[in-house]
């Protein structure tokens, strides 16, 4: 049972921006908070940015009482590792409102009054991993996204104030997160500094111990994409307060129709469930219909949040295959005749599957509606009906491109607006008016008007006072209810919209004057460290040592990124499992087992060997955990820090 207090913890939608202009999307599409990277040591080296357009952003997001975190959460070396404290500084005078980090070393720094949020590179399974970033002074932590309700919620219990954080949409790593070392091992290329390589997209072939291929070419790591709209309500029972969507390298367009849904799925529960609300201020008009499905995406699964599921993976490709559309009806030397009864658009991108479930795609050219729910399509490129001979009648087409959607998109398609209620008062002295927002804040302004005139017409007079008030413009806010009293003195119209001007701006002053800085995180007390003190503690400076020594935990070794070690090592801790995939799991088989004992032999969770170009794996699997193993040797000679053990 979740306690009255915890209960009443206000629920957040927290969306990525790859830049500034894309964080504003995302808030004007109904994010309470985003997530962006600064100049340096986030998690995708890609989407780094300027702290001048980090402070554009925290600026308009804080017209709504929205949040801006700063992702600081690669491992850094000794020498990174100050520059990394000068960006945090640098962050919290730009109006940050928290970092995200993973590096235990930088919270033994001098770091400013910032909230910490501890990044899903913490690899937080346990309730005890939890509770530990907590008390080292945690606010916010994220979960593994291969955690269920049930794990959730102990993890939830076992907190006393900060909130669980948890990846809802996008897409999934196959290996914990931080505990991923396959990139680096074979390119050099670290996951934990930002620059993982995606060997898990790759195509693999899987063999028995003794030789005998089991599957061939096959995408068997490469997970479909996140989506949790079906759990929304479950996690918040569980105690999930930040709904969390990945995608920090994702377009606007993505980043517009993802928030947009998930902000309607979780108004729909706010609705229902009044003992929660929104974190941030004001509510999102939006001018189109939010549809997961025309953004990109693997398919979809909800993971591990109920149930172990058989097609989490999806072993024919890692790219957006897109919604299905219908069948190739007849095809010739000049269009291809399509039964389907969505409507195509000219320049509309088109895939399918070959018969041996390799993804192919072409561009349409024209695309004509011979009658309902039958289209010709000429392509843009005509010969490729003879580079693709497989195209042929009875194939299923899919859309991975929509034209109409994306130009949809590509325009402005979202508003947001604080409510206000307006209370308007005449009297022989002048005028009054107040407005209050939806935080209660509230404000007042005057009109002093000699020899005031009572009006011929009382109800037109409150109909044009009522008509200039909620004369809001491109303001922030909307004007939801108003309140009349003397109407029957007469109000010119230019009084009112100048007394509504001028308190609609001093109402945006006095939120901006009172808006609130979140409040870092005491450390409570020195609990033990839970967890791996190998290389798997990712540690790649002295500092991260200390951290670990002061609560208990001796590091044997540094980082794997030190380049310091060259035997086999777990590349990856998986849940996914391969075996389990192709449907040689024992515990998913142990009815026909049982029937016929001699198919043990068949599903004994014997270890598997993956091959992909150069690199190979030998997966192991702990049936007990339901866990899969990759071993692998570290190829690349490649060091991006030294560490002394010794000295400390």
């Amino acid at each position: 049972m979740i306690s009255a207090d915890k209960a009443s913890q206000a629920i957040e939608l927290l969306a990525p921006a790859k830049n500034a202009e894309i964080g504003i999307e995302a808030i004007l599409h109904g994010a309470d908070a985003v997530y962006i990277g600064g100049p340096g040591f986030g998690a995708r080296v890609e989407a780094a940015n300027a702290f001048a357009d980090i402070k554009r952003l925290t600026d308009f997001a804080h017209r709504f009482n929205a949040r801006v975190y700063m992702t600081l959460n690669t491992i850094v070396n000794d020498e990174e590792r100050l520059r990394a404290v000068e960006l945090a500084h640098l962050a919290y005078e730009n109006g940050v409102d928290a970092l995200i980090v993973q590096d235990m070393g930088i919270l033994e720094s001098d770091l400013p009054p910032i909230q910490l949020h501890a990044s899903t590179q913490c690899d937080v399974r346990t309730p005890e991993k939890a509770r530990f970033l907590e008390s080292v002074g945690f606010s916010q932590v994220v979960l593994a996204r291969e955690m269920d309700l049930e794990q959730i919620r102990r993890c939830y219990e076992t907190l006393q104030s900060a909130r669980i954080e948890y990846f809802i949409h996008g897409a999934l790593c196959v290996s914990y997160s931080g505990q991923c070392y396959a990139s680096f091992a074979a390119t050099g290329r670290s996951a934990n500094r930002g620059a993982c390589a995606q060997l898990c997209r790759l195509p693999y072939s899987v063999y028995t111990e003794d030789g005998r291929e089991l599957i061939a070419d096959r995408h068997v790591l490469s997970l479909k994409d996140n989506n949790q709209t079906a759990n929304l309500e479950a996690l918040i029972d569980a105690g999930v307060r930040s709904f969390k969507i990945e995608g920090r390298l994702k377009d606007a367009a993505y980043v517009k129709n993802i928030t947009a849904h998930y902000r309607q799925a979780i108004d729909a529960i706010l609705a229902r469930r009044k003992q929660w609300a929104r974190t941030s201020d004001g509510h999102s008009i939006i001018s189109f219909t939010p549809n997961p499905q025309k953004s990109f995406n693997r398919g979809f699964t909800d993971y591990f949040t109920r149930e172990r599921h058989h097609d989490m993976a999806v072993f024919e490709t890692p790219k957006n295959t897109g919604e299905k559309l219908g069948k190739i009806l007849r095809i010739t030397d000049q269009t291809i005749e399509v039964q389907s009864k969505a409507v195509l658009n000219n320049a509309d991108g088109l895939t399918y599957l070959t018969r041996e479930k390799n993804l192919m795609g072409f561009a349409v050219n024209r695309a004509t509606e011979i009658e309902p729910g039958r289209w010709s399509l000429t392509l843009r490129d005509r010969p490729i009906l003879k580079k693709q001979p497989q195209l042929a009648p009875g194939i299923v087409l899919y859309r991975n491109r929509d034209q109409a959607w994306e130009e949809k998109l590509s325009k402005p398609t979202a508003r947001r607006v604080i409510s206000a209620q307006a209370k308007w008062n005449a009297d022989s002295d002048g005028f009054k008016l107040e407005l209050t927002d939806e935080r209660g804040y509230r404000v007042s302004v005057h009109s002093t008007i000699e020899n005031l005139q009572k009006t011929s017409n009382v109800d037109k007079n409150r109909q044009n006072i009522e008509k200039n008030l909620r004369k809001t413009g491109d303001t922030d806010f909307e004007i939801n209810h108003i309140s009349i009293t003397g109407e029957d003195y007469f109000a010119p119209a230019s009084v009112v919209n100048q007394m509504r001007r001028l308190a609609l701006r001093n109402l945006a002053h006095e939120r901006k004057a009172r808006f609130e800085k979140l409040k870092r995180s005491c450390v409570t007390e020195l609990l033990p460290y839970p967890d791996a003190t190998d290389f798997r503690a990712n540690v790649l400076n002295e500092q991260a040592v200390v951290f670990y020594k002061k609560h208990g935990a001796a590091i044997t070794e540094g980082a794997l990124e030190t380049g310091q070690i060259h035997r086999d090592v777990p590349l990856m801790v998986t849940k996914h499992c391969v075996r389990f995939a192709l449907g040689l799991c024992l515990k998913d088989n142990i009815e026909k087992v049982k029937a016929d004992p001699a198919l043990k032999a068949r599903f004994k969770p014997d270890p598997l060997i993956l091959k992909s170009g150069p690199n190979t794996y030998r997966a192991t699997f702990d049936c007990k955990k339901c866990e899969m193993t990759l071993m692998g040797k570290v190829k690349t000679n490649t060091s991006l820090g030294e560490i002394n053990l010794k000295k400390n």
